[in-house]
């Protein structure tokens, strides 16, 4: 009869290797993990999780002041407020601290005092900027202009609220490129507290004004090219513009990235204010270029020329506008490409307006 013996060392030696082999196995799944993760994040905005935050505007504690002139605490209209004002040609950005939103609500009472002289037509302007840089050289933009609210024009009173983006569409490049999209009209008056609530999500914009269930001004295709900034306090110089009780609601960010590629074939649908055009876009990006053909309503194999600007586009082609007595014709397309698809504003020129939807073919 043979009888084995099994050392305790070797056997601690053993058991010991088969844990540490393991706890790697365990390491190298936690790491696959952990990237997975990463790469999943960069993709897809993960929801914010900075809460809601009140700023009742008593003191300047709350703001940072960029862009020439002073905010002060002041009475206004029987309450408490902050008051921008500027002698300088530079417009005023006061920053709530410590904010930084993607998608979400801000709120804030807000009032103006017009103090350009009699005959100046200069009716007035104060607004808050969203998703801003704090140098304020990136921003987007909802401001009132009160004064205009009350014009016996239509056309002035149709500037009562408006929207701008910097850098690059400033009031004039919008309302002469895209007359009636980027303002509105809404019931304002001058000197009075006005409510004002801005929603934000993914490209899309919304303005509403003294508790109205329904915005006073829509922008689909927000024109900035930051997805997340600072919220800022806005006035213009020569004016004093008042701000109380503001707040600030971050919500889930939506799935929208930048640095789409326009690269390939699109079908496009556009739904104009004459009818609905279908057509296909065969695109091809060198840079900032943009080059291709348009095929389908108002012609074949129209070439395209435009531009690209991380991930947005503005594309022009002419062809023939389809009637009775068909007409030459220039349309005109800009907005965002998300991933393989695509959406903004389209016109055909003194013929159509409306919005282009489009999906690359795979």
């Amino acid at each position: 009869m043979r009888t084995c013996t099994l050392s305790l060392t070797k056997l601690d030696k053993t058991i010991e290797i088969s844990r540490l082999l393991r706890a790697t196995g365990a390491v190298l799944v936690a790491v696959s993990a952990s990237l997975s993760a990463n790469a999943q994040v960069s993709r897809t905005p993960e929801p914010t999780t900075q809460e809601a935050r009140s700023f009742a505007l008593t003191d300047l504690n709350d703001l940072i002041v960029t862009g020439g002139g002073k905010a002060e605490t002041v009475e206004y209209q029987g309450r408490k407020a902050v008051r921008l004002t500027t002698q300088s040609d530079k417009d005023i950005f006061a920053f709530l601290k410590g904010v930084q939103i993607q998608d979400g609500t801000i709120e804030s009472d807000i009032a103006l005092k017009i103090t350009t002289p009699p005959g100046v037509r200069m009716p007035g302007f104060v607004g808050i900027a969203f998703r801003a840089r704090t140098d304020a050289s990136h921003y987007d933009l909802f401001y009132l202009r009160p004064g205009n609210s009350r014009a016996e024009d239509q056309a002035m009173r149709n500037h009562s609220v408006q929207y701008v983006a910097a850098p690059g569409f400033d009031w004039y490049k919008l309302r002469r490129e895209w007359p009636w999209i980027y303002e509105s009209y809404a019931d304002l008056q001058p000197e009075e507290w006005i409510r004002v609530k801005i929603e934000v999500h993914g490209r899309t914009a919304k303005l509403y004004v003294n508790g109205s269930e329904n915005p006073s001004l829509i922008v689909n295709g927000l024109k900035g090219e930051d997805l997340q900034g600072g919220v800022a306090l806005w006035g213009y110089p020569g004016e004093e513009a008042y701000f109380s009780n503001v707040k600030v609601i971050p919500a889930k960010a939506e799935a929208v990235t930048n640095e789409g590629e326009a690269s390939g074939t699109w079908e496009v649908k556009f739904a104009s204010d004459y009818g609905r055009y279908e057509g296909s876009m065969n695109l091809h990006r060198e840079g900032t270029a943009v080059k291709g053909t348009w095929s389908g309503a108002f012609g074949q194999d129209q070439p395209i020329s435009g531009t690209w600007h991380n991930g947005y586009v503005e594309l022009t082609f002419s062809g023939t506008w389809p009637s009775e007595k068909p007409a030459p014709m220039t349309a005109t397309l800009a907005g965002w490409i998300d991933g393989d698809s695509a959406k903004g504003r389209m016109k055909v020129e003194g013929r159509a307006d409306g919005q282009w939807t489009a999906l690359r073919k795979k």
